[in-house]
């Protein structure tokens, strides 16, 4: 295969999302929003009539499309289409576009789409990245619903598609789906993130993926040849024979790394002179559980419980919130579950909650809770019903001091002693954790290490508040460097208070499921690390490959630094030879 003569070489950097090497002709994806007529009707009624047929017909076909994925892949990737499901159900959404069609008289095809497209822009202004891409999944919804209104075929990635690198402005779920038949060699995008549907079924399915992919569909033609790098996020475009030559070795040695490291998925937590570390799961529900299991994890070191409240669009009362973690806690078989506490606010909006100027430090989370027993009791209440089945931890987020820590505890030992009154009680003690993400927090966290039986650090917020960047905003996001010699350090403060005081400290962020980071944060004294399910193996492996003294020694090369650059390099030193990549 080679380049086409007359294009040069072109080199895009993404976010590498599905790991893994491929090279083949291009096959644009140019899809664009439906061209709609707006129109007078002479009988709103029909119209509603008629947008209700065409939800009841999309229903259909989304539950048809998550019964196929189940039986070809698995159940927690089916799940996606759960949510897809729900916003067809959202009273919100058909109430704006009937009261639409009623207060304009226009058609209802031009009314769905002028309101799905609001929806699609309060999510793509959103800064928390998981809540961002689910813009996606209403785009992907409300293209089928509009399929259905306008009687058009959508152009569907798949069979069309085998044997060629798929390119697309954003890839819904639906899209990726239809690649699970194999043929497809690798996609990638201008849009999205490590946390998109998208990427996420891209990892089930083996497929390279890099995302995030800025400028791409300017760049990139039908006669092109694409080479993928899901390791790094490159891109490039009509690769030279010279590129192609020095990519054979690099894909060769993926393959072999891959299969030592799958061979060794479910080998004990173990350094390789006896060391134990534990690696556990970051889950949003039960569906998810699955994975976890699959690949080994330990236990869950995060479970969001602000998945199911905005699953719902509402405040679920104890009995929902009960069945839905009872479910996780079983099907963990005795592993712990640790429940993070609602963390709502921010740029994750529900229910009653007011705008804010700056609601990334305004009224959520913990301090939300605080302030709404209605919200907060119960929910715990839900937990502490659940540990009656097996072992559960729990822990409050966006902790910033002492006083709150206490506050929290207090109400949840004042729910415990409640339902102990009336015959329930847990399988074992329920430890209660502080989340370290926010830097007051850091400064204090001798004294909350006297309150807590553990720490959860949240690098995500934690590296975005210590740095003052907005990670959400591309101006300067290059800023938000986890390498910093400041994140670093505040780090050391945090794993230091906790031995001291003798409790666990576990990572829960991004970091904690990074092979360059994991090793670093074991050097530096961490007990337990936390990470999405399909991060486990290769984070194992290197775990596996090195001993007390080398994570160290690491850890001791790192602290000296001043400068992120060469942290940098350290890191991908270390894990590149434990992977063998060099």
């Amino acid at each position: 295969m080679k380049a086409a003569d007359s294009r040069p070489e072109v080199r895009l950097k993404g976010i590498a999302a599905a790991p893994g090497v491929a090279r083949g002709p291009a096959y644009p994806l140019m899809r664009g929003m439906a061209i709609v007529a707006c129109e007078k009707v002479a009988d709103p009624e029909a119209e509603i009539r008629r947008l209700e047929g065409a939800l009841a017909a999309t229903r259909l076909e989304i539950s048809q499309l998550r019964d196929d994925v189940a039986r070809k892949l698995n159940e927690s990737e089916a799940s996606i289409f759960d949510a897809h499901l729900l916003v067809l159900e959202d009273v919100a959404l058909i109430d704006d576009v009937s009261r639409e069609v009623r207060s304009t008289g226009f058609n209802v095809e031009f009314c769905f789409q002028e309101v799905a497209q609001r929806y699609i822009e309060i999510f793509e202004k959103m800064d928390d990245d998981f809540l961002r891409e689910r813009a996606s999944d209403i785009r992907d919804v409300t293209g089928r619903v509009l399929d259905q209104l306008l009687g058009t075929q959508p152009e569907r990635v798949g069979q069309a598609a085998q044997e060629h690198v798929v390119a697309a402005r954003d890839l819904t779920p639906s899209d990726t789906a239809g690649l699970h038949d194999g043929g497809v060699l690798a996609f990638v995008t201008e849009e999205g993130g490590r946390t998109s549907h998208s990427a996420i079924m891209a990892r089930s399915l083996d497929v390279p993926a890099v995302v995030g992919v800025k400028g791409l569909m300017e760049a990139v033609r039908e006669d092109d040849v694409i080479l993928v790098d899901g390791e790094t996020g490159l891109v490039i475009i009509n690769p030279t024979p010279e590129t192609v030559d020095g990519y054979r070795d690099k894909e060769q040695a993926i393959r072999q790394r891959r299969d030592r490291v799958r061979a060794e998925v479910s080998f004990p937590d173990l350094t390789a002179d006896g060391a134990a570390f534990s690696l556990l799961a970051n889950i949003g529900d039960s569906a998810e559980m699955e994975d976890a299991l699959a690949y080994c994890a330990r236990g869950i070191g995060l479970y969001r419980t602000e998945n199911l409240y905005l699953r719902l669009d509402g405040w679920p009362d104890e009995g929902v919130q009960y069945e839905e973690y009872a479910e996780a806690v079983r099907l963990a078989k005795g592993r712990p579950v640790t429940f993070r506490t609602l963390d709502i606010g921010g740029d994750k909006r529900l229910g009653d909650l007011a705008d804010e100027a700056n609601p990334f430090m305004g009224y959520r989370a913990v301090r939300m809770c605080l302030e709404r027993p209605d919200v907060f009791r119960p929910q715990l209440r839900a937990l502490v019903r659940a540990a009656a089945l097996g072992p559960v931890q729990v822990m409050f987020p966006m902790i910033s001091g002492v006083e709150e820590l206490r506050r929290a505890k207090a109400v949840f030992r004042d729910v415990e002693a409640e339902l102990a009154r009336e015959g329930v009680r847990p399988v074992e003690a329920i430890r209660l954790g502080a989340m370290i993400e926010i830097p007051s927090a850091v400064l204090v966290a001798d004294s909350l290490a006297a309150e807590a039986d553990f720490f959860s650090v949240g690098t995500n917020d934690l590296v975005q508040y210590l740095l003052a960047v907005d990670r959400g905003n591309q101006r300067v996001a290059s800023l938000y460097d986890p390498c910093h010699p400041a994140v670093v350090r505040t780090l050391v403060a945090i794993f230091a208070a906790a031995q001291k005081a003798g409790i666990p400290a576990a990572v829960c962020g991004e970091l904690g499921g990074d092979p360059l980071w994991a090793p670093l944060l074991i050097g530096l004294g961490v007990h337990e690390l936390s990470m999405s399910p399909a991060a486990l193996p290769e984070v194992r492996f290197v775990l596996r490959h090195s001993t007390a003294a080398e994570l160290r020694e690491l850890a001791a090369q790192v602290v000296a630094c001043d400068d992120a650059a060469r942290t940098r390099a350290l890191l991908q030193e270390f894990a590149a030879a434990k992977l063998k990549l060099r």
